[in-house]
C-alpha cells in the first residue's frame, strides 16, 4: 500500500467492504461505517488498525489513466474530513474513496446490489407470469 491508494477491507465475511484512502503515514481517511449512528457518520482520519478492525487491506486497482495522482487523492480526502451526509445508496464509503481516487462518485457494491434486486424481481415476475399462463 502507498500514499493515496484506495483501499478496502471486507466486513462480516463477504457481506460488504469498507473503503478509504491511505494517507501513507499509518492513517486512513474514510466515511464512517454504517451502523447505529448512520445519521452521525462522517468522513474521518483514523489509524490503519482502526480502519481494518483485524481485517486485511486490499488495494483497489484502477486502469492506467483513470486514477488521479496520489497527492490529489490525499488532498481530496483530507478536504472532506468532518463532512457528513452518509447515504448507503448515494453517498457511502465507496463513493467517497472512488471520488478521491478518480474525481467521480461511484459504488460497485451499490450497482451489484441493484442488479441483484433487479434480477430477483425479474425472476419473481417470470414465475408469476408462468403460473398465470398455466392457469389458462
Amino acid at each position: 500500500m502507498a500514499r493515496g491508494d484506495h483501499i478496502k477491507v471486507r466486513r462480516f465475511g463477504l457481506l460488504y467492504a469498507h473503503h478509504g484512502i491511505d494517507l501513507g503515514d499509518g492513517r486512513v481517511v474514510h466515511f464512517g461505517e454504517p451502523g447505529k449512528d448512520m445519521p452521525q457518520a462522517m468522513v474521518r482520519a483514523t489509524s490503519l488498525e482502526a480502519f481494518l478492525k483485524g481485517g486485511q487491506a486490499v488495494v483497489v486497482a484502477y486502469p492506467p489513466g483513470q486514477a488521479l495522482p496520489p497527492e490529489e487523492s490525499v488532498r481530496l480526502a483530507l478536504a472532506e474530513v468532518g463532512r457528513q451526509g452518509y447515504n448507503l445508496a448515494f453517498n457511502n464509503c465507496e463513493h467517497f474513496a472512488t471520488y478521491c481516487k478518480t474525481g467521480r462518485k461511484d459504488s460497485r457494491q451499490v450497482w451489484r446490489a441493484a442488479l441483484g434486486l433487479a434480477s430477483a424481481a425479474a425472476v419473481v415476475v417470470a414465475a408469476v407470469g408462468l403460473k398465470l399462463l398455466r392457469r389458462k
